[in-house]
């Protein structure tokens, strides 16, 4: 949804258009619970927390004066039931699959495809759940919210009351832990220096930082001709690149029907 168009339904929602309110919770429906799923690794938590968020933007959507991006502001409020349902379910699960709340259209692109590749991307995918679920909250939830969410750092700092360097260091701590678990799924490159190259700098960092925008040119070019000449760093730095491209492509699931109804006649 166009950030216009965003802003046009807030303003019918502020106004009392019931219609223009349920097209605006509905879109964001299942971005958070997709956050959800993955921050309390608990389907019912999840379905909770996503009822929760909504029933309290539609009781505040007329205090919401556009100070930050409609998104920001949904996720803050769906990262403070989290905190809430993480503080009282210590029992949780430690990973849940999203598997069930695949769309049909993804199912219909499985089907179609070479069966080998396909259970190959479904390794590769419940890895990453893996990975991802393996990071302490406070790890997760920024790349989750920058490298699954897609939102900026200043976002996420906004949504996690951090500074914009703090999140970009627990930020680059966990992609190099994610990719960490998934390098041996995702053809590794046998590390080979180039002779008289000394120590490796850490380019999973470099790259990490690069990509938010904290590297100068003058290192970037070092980087690069770095990479360019061990082979160890550039399978390294295309291994990032493959699970940020993975977090990017997390399916989006479809929130059941019956939890629909519900957060409708709620509202």
């Amino acid at each position: 949804m166009a950030e216009v168009e965003a802003d046009a339904l807030v303003r019918a929602a502020q106004r009392g258009d019931e219609g223009a309110l349920d097209s605006l919770l509905k879109r964001y429906q299942p971005q958070i619970f997709r956050f959800g799923m993955k921050m309390c690794r608990d389907p019912e938590d999840a379905r909770e927390v996503l009822q929760d968020t909504l029933f309290a933007a539609a009781r505040t959507v007329h205090g919401f004066r556009g100070a930050s991006s409609l998104s920001t502001w949904l996720y803050t409020i769906a990262r403070s039931f989290c905190i809430k349902k993480r503080r009282h379910s210590v029992f949780a699960p430690e990973v849940v699959s999203l598997e069930s709340g695949r769309s049909a259209a993804f199912e219909a692109l499985d089907q179609g495809r070479d069966p080998e590749r396909t259970l190959a991307d479904r390794e590769v995918g419940a890895a990453l759940e893996a990975a991802i679920a393996s990071l302490e909250p406070e790890y997760r939830e920024v790349l989750l919210l920058r490298d699954v969410e897609g939102l900026s750092s200043a976002e996420v700092a906004e949504v996690t009351a951090l500074s914009v360097p703090a999140v970009k260091s627990r930020l680059h701590r966990a992609r190099a832990a994610v990719r960490e678990r998934l390098a041996p799924l995702l053809a590794p490159i046998p590390a080979q220096p180039p002779q008289g190259a000394g120590v490796c700098p850490d380019v999973v960092e470099l790259l990490s930082r690069h990509l938010e925008g904290d590297i100068g040119r003058d290192t970037c070019a070092e980087m690069e001709r770095h990479v360019a000449a061990c082979s160890g760093c550039h399978g390294a730095c295309e291994s990032l690149r493959q699970t940020l491209r993975l977090c990017e492509s997390t399916p989006v699931p479809e929130v059941p029907e019956a939890l629909q109804q519900s957060i409708r006649r709620g509202i």
